[in-house]
């Protein structure tokens, strides 16, 4: 059974009622970010209930050692993790001198929060007793400033019901965190400063090992029934923390408030020698504008983002929240302002995964990034990539490669893989076929070829390089294969063979020679620059071109598809339909072993081939596949429902793709997979973007022209989105009787609708 807990809105997520065992899913879902840093929903006062403490910073991680019995050549000596940072929310609350904590409360009403995902807040109110009898009235509000990404704010209002309370505020700013995930219980952070100046508080620390220095700040002022009370605060510090107490008799309903300023400067982006300084100034800022203005910029920026990348469904409340709730955390985790960053699969949100870079990025990320934002944003993901090349280059090396061949990491902070599986580690290689594939998406899609002769020409060589060594020719098929690798599905280690991985793999070889062609013909200078760069000889291209001809690619004459590798048809081929359905999901109730033995998919895995490269193969072949291997497909993965909705719109089985929109948008809202409180699954919700642009709607690329074959499930009126296509936006309306394209940008854009050419002309709405 799903958690249906969730109220559908339209624009907001919505909790109603005070259920302690759900605090942990609900940290998860409600959490804020805002590119720069992020944090759960955790409540400000204090709780001492089953929780899950965090708040973290884009790019502040630390190198965790490994955890594990034994040690392999080339085996990563650390696991990144992003870091707990320290608390700047946290407010402790006396109340006629009792701490106010939900968990003691002899019963806690009207419960609600809610997350205003049009605006870019969370607010919670509620009404409690406390065990010495006092009602009050809560209500809280709090953003992470989009205009200002190094500041937080919150707004904390207490109205005492029943009778006068004297009531305490102490905010407060404390680095004494750990990590839950910790592999060994290291002491993460270093605390060089705690000070105490002029109603400002900060705390200077830095992470061991890899000596990011951080300053958590804050400043606060309280209020008596909306006005300002000069009231100063008794200053307090220890080790690891500084707070202020402010104190006030408060008459029974008045409401006492506090407005709370905080956040994080880092040695990111500036001299740690002057983060004090810098923390001052951010307080000064936001001291000047005060909470309303701040929250009125907030709105706007949302407002802004809002009105290139939301989708509008009529007619289905639960999807319509479903989509915005995605586009909203992607847009919380990663807006594209530093190249340096990227996109961690629980984005701000939880400590799984480590925060790190995986193959997801190029995977699902880049196509809606490209269409929400200007390409400069999706060309700084593949920066990011270009920038690591010479670490996944030495990644490779660690495993005996050699000549410039380049493994990516599966795992990776800052170039250097970091994951400790070894099945992924070592053999889930696949991933430098995504790496290659974003290249050819982001040209393909942007027109920008530049990026490939200033950068990644030099990537797709590198990966070629690997593909032609990793490769081996066997005698007895006369091919070449690839052995011992994982693929996308990681219900199958170890295997032989992998379609979806010599499928890439062949097409990786094909693609850097056929740039490597464009270079030496129309890129002379950057050819000539690279092929002295890389020691690149001549006799490497007839070399990846035998490698890739003669690549051995699995078939099932019987069953007339591909094989998801070697030996898949010795498996007990049981369908997943006729599983006992307690045993889902078999990830939290099987062995390691049974799964590994079963015939059950993870996710889309030769399905993933036909999705990548669709125009190779006919609606038949995709047909025959889909048949064979969703069947045996659990969708364990959050990676899985998105494709598997984009073909079966691409097939007309509108009401399989409908469900499947559905279980990829509401993953985390209904928590198909029972790990929310883990954080939500934020690199997936790329994904759910794509199967109502590129599934309902059919969005390609093709001859260089944008392609669109829309259809619309049973249980939508309309649905309307936006794509930024080479500087045109291009509005789409689809209803159940046509499809209206609105043209902002160029004079006119000719595209192809249902296979007939339509030009669009700026300002008018045509109809197709």
């Amino acid at each position: 059974m799903n958690q249906d807990y969730i109220t559908p809105y339209a624009w907001s997520i919505v909790e109603e009622g005070f259920e302690p065992e759900r605090v942990e899913s609900s940290e998860s879902l409600f959490s804020l970010g805002n590119g720069a840093m992020g944090q759960r929903a955790n409540f400000e006062e204090d709780y001492t209930g089953q929780t899950f403490q965090g708040s973290y910073i884009a790019g502040i991680y630390y190198p965790d050692k490994t955890r594990v019995g034994w040690w392999k050549n080339g085996y990563p000596e650390y696991f990144a993790k992003v870091l707990n940072a320290p608390n700047w929310i946290g407010i402790h609350i006396h109340i006629n001198g009792d701490v106010f904590d939900l968990n003691t409360c002899k019963h806690v009403d009207n419960f609600k929060r809610e997350l205003n995902m049009k605006e870019g807040w969370h607010k919670r109110t509620l009404e409690a007793e406390m065990q010495n009898g006092i009602i009050v009235k809560v209500e809280a509000l709090r953003f992470l400033s989009l205009s200002q990404d190094e500041l937080g704010a919150i707004q904390y209002k207490i109205t005492p019901l029943n009778s006068s309370a004297h009531i305490t505020y102490s905010p407060y700013v404390d680095a004494g965190i750990k990590n839950q995930d910790s592999n060994w219980d290291d002491k993460f952070w270093e605390i060089t400063d705690v000070q105490i100046k002029d109603q400002k508080a900060f705390v200077c620390s830095h992470t061991v090992k890899t000596e990011f220095h951080v300053c958590t700040f804050m400043q606060s002022s309280v209020l008596l029934d909306g006005k300002i009370l000069n009231s100063k605060p008794e200053p307090h510090q220890k080790a690891h923390k500084a707070f202020m107490a402010y104190e006030k008799d408060v008459q029974k309903g008045q409401t006492f408030t506090i407005h709370k300023f905080a956040g994080y400067v880092t040695s990111l982006n500036h001299d740690k020698g002057s983060l004090v300084e810098a923390a001052s100034s951010v307080l000064d800022v936001a001291s000047k504008k005060g909470f309303d203005t701040l929250l009125k910029e907030q709105q706007q920026a949302w407002a802004d983002i809002w009105h290139m990348s939301d989708i509008i469904i009529e007619g289905d409340t639960k999807a319509q929240q479903g989509i915005r709730f995605n586009i909203f955390q992607l847009n919380q985790t990663y807006l594209g302002k530093d190249a340096r960053l990227n996109i961690g699969p629980k984005g701000f949100t939880g400590e799984k995964y480590g925060g790190s870079t995986y193959w997801d990025t190029e995977a699902y990320c880049l196509p809606f990034y490209m269409a929400t934002k200007d390409q400069k944003v999706a060309r700084n993901l593949l920066t990011y990539r270009y920038k690591h090349l010479q670490k996944a280059i030495e990644n490779a090396e660690k495993l005996g490669f050699e000549n410039g061949a380049a493994l990516y990491p599966m795992v990776t902070m800052n170039g250097e893989e970091c994951h400790n599986e070894w099945e992924i580690t070592f053999e889930e290689i696949h991933r430098n076929g995504a790496i290659a594939f974003a290249i050819f998406n982001y040209v393909r899609y942007t027109g920008d070829y530049s990026y490939v002769p200033e950068m990644g020409m030099e990537v797709l060589l590198a990966i070629a390089r690997f593909w032609k060594q990793r490769a081996t020719f066997s005698k007895p098929k006369n091919k070449y294969v690839i052995l011992g690798v994982t693929g996308p599905n990681e219900y199958e280690n170890n295997v032989s063979n992998n379609f979806y991985t010599n499928y890439i793999a062949k097409w990786c070889l094909n693609y850097a020679v056929e740039n490597l062609n464009i270079l030496k013909k129309d890129y002379n200078e950057d050819y000539n620059r690279i092929v002295d760069k890389t020691n690149f000889n001549q006799d490497e291209i007839q070399a990846f071109k035998t490698v890739a001809d003669e690549m051995y690619l699995p078939y099932s004459e019987e069953h007339d598809v591909y094989l998801q590798q070697d030996g898949f048809l010795d498996k007990e081929l049981i369908t997943v339909k006729d599983l006992d359905q307690t045993q889902r999901p078999i990830n939290q109730h099987w062995s390691w072993d049974r799964i590994l033995r079963s015939p059950y998919i993870k996710q889309a895995d030769t399905l993933q081939g036909f999705y990548f490269f669709e125009d190779h193969f006919t609606n038949q072949e995709l047909e025959r596949h889909f048949d064979f291997y969703e069947p045996f497909t659990v969708h364990e993965s959050s990676l899985s429902p998105c494709v598997h909705s984009i073909q079966a719109a691409l097939l007309n089985r509108m009401q399989q793709a409908y469900q499947f929109y559905l279980r990829t948008s509401r993953l985390d809202l209904d928590d198909y997979n029972k790990e929310v409180k883990e954080g939500c699954h934020i690199t997936s919700m790329a994904g759910t973007w794509m199967s109502i642009v590129e599934g309902f709607g059919a969005m390609r690329v093709k001859n260089d022209m944008l392609n669109f074959a829309p259809k619309i499930p049973d249980e939508w009126e309309s649905y309307t989105f936006k794509v930024n296509f080479r500087d045109n936006i291009i509005a789409v309306k689809v209803t159940k009787d046509a499809t209206h394209f609105t043209l902002e940008g160029q004079d006119e854009l000719e595209i192809v609708v249902n296979e007939e050419p339509v030009v669009l002309k700026n300002g008018q709405n045509i109809n197709a």
